[in-house]
């Protein structure tokens, strides 16, 4: 079974400019305590939830109060208590203030077993699913639930389902016809300017398509790093790989490779760089950095990103690095 086939499609969604009484608001209307964040193209840059909606250092003094807060959040042409509005204008950020990030997704063909294997080993409670790097639903630990619950006989494939991602299947291109080259018994200096216009259209038509080959190698390896996820195995084998090159005497080991079209911002942040460059990661380097925040940062060791080239003057791979020599995160 597939996410496709357990996902929530009907997906409660907010944009990172959306402020927090009106993410409250939503949450608290649909019954649902999170949501995903996208930007403006359909792409998940973060997730919110009901406990990043308050102050982490006044969440242990205000958890008696935090009904009360939520429902004076949402009140709308009611008296608020004294005091109130000053503290709700210092509350008044946005989602992307607040947000989780980077946030792991996984493809809609990704098995449930790994989204399980998934949910427990970053401890989250759901998981956005992803098309084409833009969100198409969400499974949580309760629709997994579901179909662990469901009787044996029930899990069929999806037959009844037949169009439903029709939308956004992608249909190939006509070949481009290619008029029948003229045979012509006498030639004329124009002919021969039109040849040499001919050689350098087909030259500027061939780098056209290395270019445009080259970029949809990329994209694959993007949705390829996207869909992958990081084993337990592969991830110790990194730590293996970074320990031989301790032996060796090295300071640093690359953890991983990747186009900078994996980070939502095309790496811009990275190449900046800017303070809050890991928000911008997705796919396998969003993992990676996970497990590297929650097991090694603790021991002491630094994660750093940088851009490794600049192919027409634009990012083009991006290294994700394990410190533990001088070095700054």
């Amino acid at each position: 079974m597939r996410a496709h086939d357990v996902m929530t499609d009907d997906v409660l969604t907010v944009a990172p400019d959306t402020p927090v009484s009106r993410i409250a608001a939503l949450l608290l209307d649909r019954g649902v305590s999170a949501a995903p964040v996208v930007d403006s193209h359909g792409g998940v840059i973060g997730m919110v939830s009901e406990g990043d909606l308050i102050d982490r250092e006044e969440a242990r003094a205000a958890s008696e109060a935090r009904r009360d807060w939520w429902l004076a959040l949402v009140a709308e042409g009611e008296q608020l208590p004294p005091g109130y509005l000053s503290d709700a204008q210092k509350r008044e950020r946005t989602a992307r203030d607040v947000m989780a990030a980077p946030v792991i997704t996984v493809d809609i063909n990704t098995d449930t077993a790994d989204i399980a294997r998934l949910l427990i080993t970053h401890g989250i409670k759901r998981v956005p699913v992803v098309l084409d790097g833009s969100l198409v639903g969400i499974v949580s630990r309760a629709d997994l639930l579901r179909v662990l619950a469901a009787e044996p006989a029930e899990k069929t494939e999806p037959a009844h389902r037949p169009g439903l991602f029709q939308r956004w299947e992608k249909k190939a291109p006509a070949p481009e016809a290619r008029p029948a080259p003229a045979h012509e018994p006498l030639f004329s200096a124009a002919d021969f300017r039109h040849l040499v216009g001919s050689f350098h259209d087909d030259n500027a038509r061939q780098l056209a398509n290395q270019r445009k080959e080259a970029l949809a190698r990329r994209q694959e390896k993007v949705q390829a790093l996207i869909d992958h996820h990081v084993a337990d195995h592969g991830w110790h084998k990194l730590l293996e790989g970074a320990h031989d090159a301790a032996a060796r005497g090295e300071k640093e080991f690359q953890l991983l490779r990747f186009p900078a079209e994996l980070c939502s911002d095309g790496a811009r942040a990275i190449n900046a760089p800017e303070p809050d460059w890991p928000r911008t990661l997705r796919g396998e380097a969003a993992e990676i950095y996970q497990r590297w925040k929650h097991e090694l940062q603790p021991a002491g060791f630094s994660l750093t990103a940088r851009v490794l080239d600049f192919p027409n003057g634009f990012p083009g791979d991006v290294g994700l690095f394990l410190v533990w020599g001088d070095g700054d995160e």
